[in-house]
């Protein structure tokens, strides 16, 4: 039996898929488990020893049905359930499943903030879809696959960082609306002193982290404190498979909503959950590990969107200006 899994994006969405395709493929040992997603994410799944084949959407939607029905796939287990993916199920013309993404119930949330969620993870949509063809939760969490030679040696960081005991903080997020701002990250790191602090994030968080590091500087200078946490700038500076790393590494893992967040799951860390216009009733939160939401309850704007914003909508930012971050962290690791 030949399955295509749909997932086109984004990083977060696609590690959330993989119970589906590990239950595949162990629990269906003959059949061919394919994924189709975009170029970006190939790196992503073909690591994956319960995939056989990555088909990305390289040129336009019509090639790639072309290079599907050459595949003379059984079923099709789709995982995004938009248009695209609705096309290409069409096209193909082969028995499918669907996830149910919850639309209305998220609109109804976002718009008169009216709550019909069913408090149910996505991953249990994502194993619903694929529930058709006999599979069933095999209850092991998340994957995450790192390449040979993509592990990062601790000896190759400053020597704090070198024990472990260092705790990753993924900065970034797509949108604006999804990110402390610059104040409550520097108050974010010095709330987590005299642990080590590893900011992870990609290039376009490089900026924000030097300036975090600058501003704590500033402020251990006009409070005239001994010495800030050790705190190195890892934006940018690595992959993606060396991200995952590094925070397999951590001694926790504070992240935004974001795809850090369920990569740490994988590989069941603790993991402090920071939410702004987003909240976890969308069933996106961290699965099958630790964690704490950190989130302002009771605001009337909240959530304001299912994805997010370049920025607040009502212009006072208070789901994120307002959090509390004196919170329980863990004992610093010895």
């Amino acid at each position: 039996m030949k399955i295509l899994v749909l997932r086109f994006s984004s990083i977060g969405d696609i590690v959330l898929t993989t119970p589906v395709v590990r239950a595949l493929a162990q629990q269906m040992p003959q059949a061919e488990v394919h994924f189709a997603t975009k170029p970006a994410y190939r790196g992503l799944l073909e690591p994956n020893p319960n995939i056989t084949k990555v088909h990305c959407l390289t040129g336009s939607l019509g090639e790639l049905v072309q290079t599907l029905r050459a595949e003379r796939f059984d079923h099709i287990i789709d995982l995004h359930n938009n248009l695209r993916t609705r096309l290409i199920k069409l096209q193909l013309g082969v028995k499918s499943s669907s996830f149910d993404k919850l639309n209305w119930q998220k609109w109804l949330l976002v718009n008169f903030k009216i709550d019909k969620l069913p408090r149910v993870h996505i991953v249990q949509r994502y194993l619903a879809a694929a529930a058709p063809l006999g599979v069933r939760d095999d209850g092991q969490g998340l994957d995450y696959f790192i390449p040979a030679g993509q592990e990062v040696e601790l000896t190759t960081l400053p020597v704090p960082f070198q024990s472990g005991g260092y705790v990753a903080v993924a900065i970034g997020a797509q949108h604006a609306t999804k990110r402390l701002p610059l104040e409550k990250l520097v108050e974010l790191c010095q709330r987590l002193a005299p642990r080590p602090i590893l900011l992870l994030g990609g290039p376009e968080d490089a900026t924000v982290a030097e300036a975090i590091i600058a501003d704590m500087a500033a402020a251990r200078h006009s409070t005239h404190q001994p010495t800030n946490p050790p705190i190195h700038n890892g934006c940018g500076r690595f992959s993606l498979h060396q991200s995952a790393s590094l925070v397999r590494q951590a001694q926790f893992v504070v992240s935004h909503d974001t795809g850090l967040m369920h990569i740490a799951a994988a590989f069941g860390k603790e993991i402090f959950s920071v939410w702004g216009n987003t909240v976890p009733a969308f069933g996106m939160y961290p699965y099958k590990t630790a964690f704490h939401s950190v989130e302002v309850l009771g605001l009337p704007c909240r959530p304001c969107s299912k994805i997010g914003f370049a920025k607040c909508p009502k212009g006072h930012f208070k789901c994120m200006r307002e959090q509390n971050l004196n919170l329980d962290w863990p004992s610093p690791s010895s």
